[in-house]
Parts: C-alpha cells; sequence; structure tokens
C-alpha cells in the first residue's frame, strides 16, 4: 500500500549508502521537471551516495520510510558556508516524492533534523526557496523561519532567471564566549 494513500507515519533514520538510489530518484524529478531545485543535471545514484557520505560526516542526512521500508523522503543539514565563523549554522533541504506529498513526512523529518542540529550544538538554520513556492513556504514558516532576503534573478533555469528567498530559524539562542563546538552527528550503520 502506498504511504500517499493511508495514515501510516513514516520511519525516520539517518540515511546510509543504501539509500543513494531512492534518494536519487526523488530529487531527479525536482531537478528535471520543476525549479525548486537550481540544479540542471540529476545526480545519478553513485553521486547521491557520494553526497550522503561526505555530507554525515559533518550533518545529518535523514530518511523517511513507509511501512514497507520503501523511501519516500529526506532531509538534511549542510555548512552553510566554508568559512570557520559560520560553522554553527547549517543549511537545510528536504525532499518528499510526489505521491506521498501532504502527508506529514516532510514536517516528521524536519522536526527531527531540528532537534538533531540542536544536539550538534547547532545555533542557525538557513533555508534558501526558488520563488515562488508556496508549499515550501508555508513548511518552513510553520517552524518558525523567517524570511531575511530574497537573491533577485540568481539562477538561470528553464528559460527564465529565478529568485531564491532565503529564510533562516533560531535553533537555539547563541551561548557562551566562544560558543561551545559544535559536535558530529550521529553515524548510521552502513552500507
Amino acid at each position: 500500500m502506498d504511504l500517499a494513500h493511508n495514515d501510516s507515519k513514516p520511519t525516520i533514520r539517518p540515511a546510509r549508502q543504501v539509500h543513494g538510489a531512492a534518494c536519487a530518484a526523488i530529487y531527479g524529478e525536482y531537478v528535471r521537471d520543476t525549479v525548486i531545485s537550481l540544479e540542471v543535471e540529476p545526480p545519478d545514484a553513485a553521486e547521491m551516495t557520494h553526497r550522503i557520505e561526505k555530507i554525515s560526516r559533518t550533518h545529518p542526512w535523514l530518511v523517511a520510510e513507509d511501512e514497507h521500508g520503501r523511501v519516500v523522503g529526506y532531509a538534511y543539514g549542510s555548512p552553510h558556508r566554508e568559512r570557520a565563523s559560520y560553522r554553527w549554522a547549517a543549511d537545510v533541504s528536504v525532499y518528499i516524492e510526489p505521491g506521498s506529498q501532504r502527508r506529514g513526512i516532510g514536517r516528521a523529518l524536519y522536526g527531527a533534523l531540528f532537534d538533531m542540529l540542536r544536539d550538534q550544538r547547532l545555533v542557525i538554520a538557513c533555508a534558501g526557496i526558488t520563488l515562488p513556492n508556496e508549499a515550501s513556504v508555508a513548511l518552513h514558516e510553520s517552524f518558525g523561519f523567517v524570511l531575511v532576503g530574497v537573491y533577485r534573478g540568481i539562477g538561470y533555469k528553464f528559460g527564465a532567471w529565478r529568485d531564491v528567498g532565503w529564510w533562516q530559524l533560531e535553533l537555539a539562542p547563541p551561548a557562551g564566549d566562544p560558543p561551545p563546538e559544535p559536535t558530529p552527528p550521529p553515524r548510521a550503520e552502513q552500507p
């Protein structure tokens, strides 16, 4: 039975290498068919597996599985910028397979992700959203994200220049002088 047609709650777990193909399949639709992602070529399973491995060293990457163990969505944090002073901030993203949207999966993934980022002592979560995207804006704002700015005409895809809005969420109040160092995320068992 498809999760989109029942009320089963997804199982949220850290991504492993084996989840690369499923995450690539979900993300590929967004890359090929929408401006939600401004990538122009969908990454294949090997590339997505590499991304999971790399990001999971410093930030959580989570998958949502239906009652049959099928991946129906994923969310992850990643470094906001390379400079050391930004190490308490993370960019966040969530992608749900189209047939499973509007079932609370994105909310469940983000709730778990934000808890993990807080446990790592991160202070700020940042989300870039290609505009317009009312559903994504509503999801982020429901968690308390606030709009901090818009990059106008920054990305070109499907024959037009695209705006990207940036939202920010305070995960925890800034503390300490210096603040405590972020910790690594829990590691998923591989493969």
